[in-house]
């Protein structure tokens, strides 16, 4: 078990490692030194070119993607939170059809959805908006699927405790659901958040001007196309695409012990 443990451990620090190494490289040592370690790093080199580049295209794509992350985790969460907790609290014609169809939208890849999504958009006039993508980020079955299962475990009896101060259904959601909820809550928010910043393929679709793209696909482009007549460098690339990941890694180190509450709560809870 334990060698076991080692490789899987090796399996994902190695790329890390290397990841780590190369972002300090000049283009030359990429491709000319030993790629797992250190030489000459000039870490503060490879960062000056990358926000220089282009005219600061880099500062656009990171705030297009705190943007559409933001606001798509956000929404998404209130309104996972909202359908859960009714789907869960409350009794209503068709209650297990609608949940059974949010069940079944899990299994429903996200990319089965960007052309239909696209021709709709493009019907309507907002390709090439900023809505373009942030609408299809507010609805995630999942999401819903654990506030359903989470807000299943607060107590009736607290619920009914509140009607009979006279609480209103909202007062009583936002005071009582929310706050019993909240791990789920930052689980949805987490989940939503990460897969809105490595999300490719649907900006990719929806947005076309540069100062609309994320760094998702501002950095693919960087690596595919010609930028000012001369391609990008490699390095200048690849520590684009290492910057680009620190606030995921602040963002999980920030909120990973509710992480784990959430993503654990659907396996005790019933």
């Amino acid at each position: 078990m334990f060698v076991v443990m080692f490789i899987a451990m090796l399996y994902f620090i190695v790329p890390i490692w290397w990841f780590i190494v190369a972002s300090t490289k000049s283009n030359a040592d990429l491709f000319s030194s030993f790629p797992f370690w250190f030489k000459n790093p000039q870490f503060f080199t490879n960062l000056d070119d990358t926000i220089q580049r282009q005219d600061g295209i880099f500062f656009i794509w990171t705030r297009n993607s705190l943007l559409y992350s933001g606001v798509g985790a956000t929404i998404c969460t209130a309104i996972s939170t909202m359908a859960g907790y009714a789907l869960a609290k409350y009794k209503f014609k068709g209650q297990q059809i609608v949940f059974n169809c949010v069940l079944g939208a899990t299994l429903v890849p996200m990319m089965l959805l960007t052309v239909p999504l696209y021709l709709l958009f493009a019907k309507i006039g907002i390709i090439d908006t900023i809505w373009a993508v942030i609408i299809p980020l507010l609805i995630n079955p999942f999401g819903i699927y654990l506030c359903r299962i989470y807000a299943g475990t607060i107590p009736d009896e607290l619920l009914e405790a509140g009607r009979i101060d006279g609480a209103n259904e909202w007062l009583i959601f936002l005071r009582i659901g929310v706050k019993i909820m909240s791990p789920a809550l930052i689980t949805v928010f987490l989940i939503q958040f990460v897969g809105t910043w490595a999300n490719y393929f649907l900006p990719m679709m929806m947005v076309s001007t540069t100062t609309l793209q994320p760094l998702s696909v501002g950095i693919v482009n960087w690596q595919e196309t010609q930028v000012t007549g001369a391609a990008v460098p490699t390095n200048i690339v690849i520590f684009a695409a290492f910057i680009s990941v620190l606030p995921l890694i602040a963002l999980f180190l920030l909120l990973q012990r509710y992480w784990r509450e959430g993503l654990t709560a659907g396996s005790v809870k019933t």
